[in-house]
């Protein structure tokens, strides 16, 4: 989520992170719906075999499934407990007899996927050490005319809806940013260089209002975010601001604030020639 690599989460964290996927999916499942109903238009026949790389939770996964009825889908995470997550909710949804789960570590290398029609990877990009490798691997698997949908955030959601608020989240974004690599890049060039043929990229603004009911513990988790990561880099004003929105009992508190969740993914469709 953070564009951290994903190595550096030890358990508690990553408990945290699914958590975290998880109330992604309640606040943007509407809109994975409409990015899967655009790759189904890219694809120019129905996908038989998905893959989704770094699945996590399996909000995407299942949301393949869903649309794309007749496939089978194989979700590669390399957390054993974002696929046990995975599998309960497939379960649940009744879809797992048509999801497999695969544990690998895409650093290492692309694990066998069949032969996938369709591979999907949506926010995991950033996560892998080398996308380049990965991305000439995975044009490898594919066959001829096979499709690649890349998902991508913009960075973090915005939550606050009030002036102020969006003020100090712009400057939290901005502070991120200058601490650090870009984690969001453009992968249109990197896809270009793998091989692939860039068929279509479209932007999804999204905005929730009002926000669903997981967006407090949602708009905690990114908030608490900045608060330990930007420490040594915003203003004291700012540190405080922080404090007083994440802490319980401040009339300032999250819980008290009218929330949104606005943000932008941008899709690329690519193609093995």
């Amino acid at each position: 989520m953070e564009g951290h690599h994903h190595h550096e989460h030890h358990h508690g964290d990553e408990s945290a992170l699914a958590d975290l996927l998880d109330l992604d999916a309640e606040v943007l499942g509407p809109f994975l719906d409409e990015l899967t109903a655009w790759v189904g238009e890219q694809a120019d026949r129905t996908p038989r075999t998905v893959a989704d790389l770094g699945a996590g939770t399996g909000t995407g996964t299942l949301a393949l499934a869903r649309r794309f009825p007749v496939a089978d889908i194989v979700a590669v995470d390399r957390s054993p407990l974002m696929l046990d997550r995975l599998r309960a909710a497939a379960r649940g949804q009744g879809l797992g007899e048509r999801v497999r789960l695969l544990q690998a570590d895409l650093d290492a290398a692309l694990p066998p996927l069949g032969t996938p029609d369709l591979v999907w990877a949506a926010a995991s990009l950033h996560h892998v050490e080398d996308p380049a490798r990965l991305l000439r691997e995975v044009h490898a698997a594919l066959p001829p005319g096979g499709l690649l949908a890349v998902v991508e955030m913009d960075g973090m959601p915005r939550l606050l809806s009030d002036e102020a608020g969006a003020a100090l989240e712009a400057r939290c974004r901005e502070a991120l940013a200058g601490s650090g690599p870009d984690p969001y890049p453009d992968w249109g060039p990197v896809l270009a260089a793998a091989g692939f043929e860039v068929a279509a990229r479209r932007d999804f603004p999204i905005e929730v209002r009002p926000a669903p009911p997981g967006a407090v513990r949602y708009a905690r988790a990114v908030l608490s975010g900045y608060r330990s990561r930007l420490a040594g880099h915003l203003a004291a004003d700012d540190l405080a601001a922080l404090d007083r929105l994440l802490s319980a009992d401040s009339p300032e508190s999250l819980r008290h604030r009218e929330l949104v969740v606005r943000g932008t993914r941008t899709a690329w469709a690519a193609r093995r020639p």
